[in-house]
Order: structure tokens, then C-alpha cells, then sequence
């Protein structure tokens, strides 16, 4: 305090800094519960693919079939997601991130309850799963672009890292939660139901809470990466144009080798996101509610490896990214190579492992592409619309884990699946290596 007992400078910044960090805090915490309340709209699928599989053959369908159908439904989810993902960025940069996340989880929540009222029936819950991952493509923009406006360049690794969790540890609790209310009896109409019940819950908590831009507190938005595509334009929050947004991607090769990792390590991911169950449930012989819990450990050892490699990126700086991505696909290339050639009979808890190990050599690198790297290409003004093609262009890849892997699946067995999968880390690794010389 001063003489006068008024407040000083030093206590005035400490004051300021302190209103600073807790809405930075409060504005995380809303994003991390937010996005991870859509994986209970959008796991519930993968977990519940047994029962529904199931509920399809004994009305007469050939299991083979109704594995064929339910991959298609997931494919043409993954497609609407991919599309939706390149118009949900651009959204986000002219109109606003908070408006973007609060909309898709809004919808998602009408889908997943007309999902439930389908009654089993192929069209219906074809269009309603088409539909909830195109709103909810949306989300992950909206974030990134909020974050951009809270967080300074410095800390993009480890905020993105933080946020990332949203869809790792979310998406285990979710898997979590839906195993235990399988175990409980649940048939996979109530499972819907409650997901998007709860999802509804988190979305009126967040509509209260979440503030755009710290211009709304009365504080300036932090430093932006000066080596951004717009060069002095990307300080500002609002594009003046859609040409002047989508050119300077376009024409950057390093934007374009982002996108070329982003579709090889979205079809890997997408695979073990939607196929893990039902591989633990045919190979390795785990019950439903076993195999959901157990596919939990993709996403928890992911966001292990995402706050490693997010801090780690932060204090080496440079190509660091890139060279921990190039090591991620060779390595996780090795271990597909093993889960495919390697006979685990009577070793189950060895499949596992292998799918835990996967999971934290792949999805570490995977979250720097829609996230702190997205940011550093697209500072405050292009950031949503920079994750929102990269993510985009990733989905596309990611088409191919619903009907195109349950076909490998189908005619090779798994060991044919996964030996294709670690072809595609290996060719991806090559890009990733190219982007590292680009960024020294």
C-alpha cells in the first residue's frame, strides 16, 4: 500500500495479474469439462457397438453385416465431421469461438437423443450420427480460437497440452462411465440417453461461465506468435476477408505437410477409437462392459503423453514438434508391426499393453497438429480456421477407421488391420521428418 493508503503500482499489478489467473483458470476448466462432455456423446457409439451389433443379428441380420452397416455409420460420421470441420474453423474467426463450442454441444445433445429414439433403425441412426459429429466438428475451432485470446505464444504447448486432455481423459471417463452403466444393466438406448442428459448439465454451466476474450475483464489478450502466416495482420481477432484468411495456408508447404500428418495419424487414432472394444471383445475375449473399460487406457495413457510432449515442446522450442512426431510414428509403427505379427494367445493382458503403448507414442504428437501448431501458423485471427483444415484434412484420413478398416478386418483379421495401420505411420514419419527440416 501506498502513504495515502491507496494501492500502488506493484500491488495494482498483483491485483490485476490475480483477476488475470483465475479467469484464465475458470476459462481452461470450462473448456477441458466441455469438451470432454462430448466424447459421452460421441464414445457412446464405440461402446456400445457390441450390444447394438448384437441387437441387429438377432432380428435377423448377419453379424458380419451389421458389423459392415455399424462401420459405415461411423465412417459417414467421421466424413460429416471432416467436412464440417473446414466451415466450423472459419466460423469460429468471424463470429466468435464461445458461439461455436456452446452451439455444437447444444446439438450434439438433440442428436444423441434422436440417436436413442431411432428404435435400432439403420436410416435413423445413420442421419442422427451423421449429424451429431457434423455439430459437433465445430467445437474444437471454438476452443482453439478462445485459447488464442487468453494465452500467450510461450505457453501454447503446455495450454494445448492441458486442453487436449478434454479429449483424452474425457474420453476415458466417458468410456469409464459407460461401462459402468452397462455393468449396471443399461441397454445402449439408456446409455444415450444419459450421455446426453449429462452433456446438457455441463452445457448450461458453461453458457454462464465462459467469456470470449479477456477484453471482457477489462484486460488485454497476450502476444501472438510474430512467425504466424498473416505476419502483423494475425494480431487481430477478426479476418477482413475470407481471401485473405484462407491464402496464406494454401500457399505455405508447411502448413500443407501439417495437414499430410494430420490425415496418417487421425486414421490411426480413429481406429483404436472406434475399433478398440470390439477387438478386445473378438480377440481377446473380454465382455462388453470389460472391453469398454479396458479400452478406456487409449485415451488415459494419450493424455499422459500429451502433457510430456506439450511442457517438452514448450522449453526446447524450435523443431522440437516436429522431431517429436517423427519419433512418435516410427516407434508407434514398430508396435502396430508387433501387435499384428505376434500370437497373444492366453496373453491377454499383452494386447493391451500394446494398445496403451500405441496410444502414448501417438497421440502426444497427434494433439500438437489442431492445437499449439495451428496457433503458431494462425496467431489471434487465423488460429480456428488453421486447426479447423488441419483437423479437417486429418478427418478425411480418418473416413477410412469405420467401413475400410472393418473390411481389412473382415477379409485379413486384425493382424491385417494393424499391419496396415503401421504402414501408415511409417510413410507419415517421412512427412514429419520433411516438416522438421522446414522448421529449423
Amino acid at each position: 500500500m501506498s502513504a495515502n493508503g491507496g494501492l500502488n503500482v506493484a500491488d495494482l499489478h498483483k491485483q490485476v495479474s490475480s483477476v488475470r489467473l483465475f479467469w484464465q483458470s475458470v476459462t481452461i476448466a470450462l473448456l477441458v469439462l466441455g469438451y470432454a462432455g462430448y466424447y459421452l456423446c460421441r464414445s457412446d457409439l464405440s461402446v456400445t457397438l457390441p450390444m447394438i451389433s448384437a441387437e441387429l443379428a438377432s432380428r435377423g441380420m448377419d453379424r458380419a453385416d451389421a458389423r459392415l452397416r455399424l462401420g459405415s455409420i461411423a465412417s459417414l460420421g467421421v466424413l460429416a465431421y471432416a467436412l464440417a470441420k473446414f466451415a466450423g474453423g472459419t466460423m469460429a474467426d468471424f463470429f466468435g469461438g464461445r458461439r461455436n463450442f456452446l452451439t455444437s454441444m447444444n446439438g450434439s445433445v438433440v442428436f444423441t437423443f434422436l440417436f436413442a429414439l431411432s428404435g435400432g433403425f439403420v436410416p435413423v441412426m445413420t442421419l442422427a450420427w451423421f449429424a451429431n459429429r457434423a455439430i459437433q466438428a465445430t467445437g474444437w475451432a471454438g476452443m482453439v480460437k478462445i485459447a488464442s485470446r487468453w494465452f500467450s505464444r510461450s505457453t501454447y504447448g503446455a495450454v494445448m497440452a492441458v486442453l487436449s486432455l478434454s479429449y483424452l481423459f474425457g474420453d476415458a471417463a466417458a468410456r469409464k462411465f459407460m461401462a459402468v452403466l452397462i455393468g449396471w444393466g443399461f441397454g445402449w438406448r439408456e446409455v444415450f440417453w444419459t450421455a446426453g442428459g449429462t452433456l446438457l448439465a455441463i452445457w448450461a454451466l458453461t453458457f454462464f461461465l465462459l467469456k470470449e476474450t479477456p477484453l471482457e475483464i477489462g484486460q488485454a489478450e497476450p502476444d501472438v506468435n510474430p512467425a504466424n502466416l498473416f505476419g502483423i495482420e494475425g494480431e487481430k481477432p477478426v479476418p477482413s476477408g475470407l481471401r485473405q484468411l484462407w491464402l496464406p495456408m494454401l500457399s505455405s508447404r508447411e502448413f500443407r505437410l501439417a495437414c499430410l500428418l494430420s490425415l496418417g495419424l487421425t486414421l490411426v487414432r480413429e481406429t483404436f477409437n472406434l475399433w478398440t472394444p470390439t477387438y478386445f471383445t473378438q480377440v481377446v475375449g473380454f465382455s462388453t462392459a470389460e472391453a469398454a473399460g479396458k479400452s478406456a487406457l487409449f485415451p488415459f495413457f494419450g493424455g499422459i503423453s500429451v502433457i510430456i510432449v506439450g511442457i517438452l515442446s514448450d522449453r526446447l522450442g524450435g523443431a522440437s514438434r516436429a522431431l517429436i512426431m517423427f519419433a512418435g510414428l516410427v516407434a508407434s509403427g514398430a508396435a502396430l508391426m508387433t501387435l499384428a505379427l505376434v500370437n497373444f494367445e492366453k496373453l491377454s493382458a499383452w494386447p493391451v499393453a500394446l494398445v496403451a503403448l500405441i496410444a502414448f507414442l501417438l497421440i502426444g504428437p497427434y494433439s500438437f497438429l489442431g492445437g499449439a501448431i495451428a496457433m503458431d501458423f494462425g496467431g489471434r485471427q487465423g488460429s480456428a480456421t488453421a486447426s479447423g483444415v488441419i483437423d479437417g484434412v486429418g478427418y478425411l484420413g480418418g473416413v477410412l477407421a469405420g467401413d475400410s478398416i472393418a473390411r481389412l478386418a473382415t477379409a485379413f483379421g486384425w493382424a491385417g488391420a494393424f499391419m496396415a495401420l503401421s504402414g501408415v505411420c511409417f510413410v507419415s514419419s517421412i512427412a514429419a521428418f520433411r516438416y522438421a527440416l522446414r522448421r529449423k
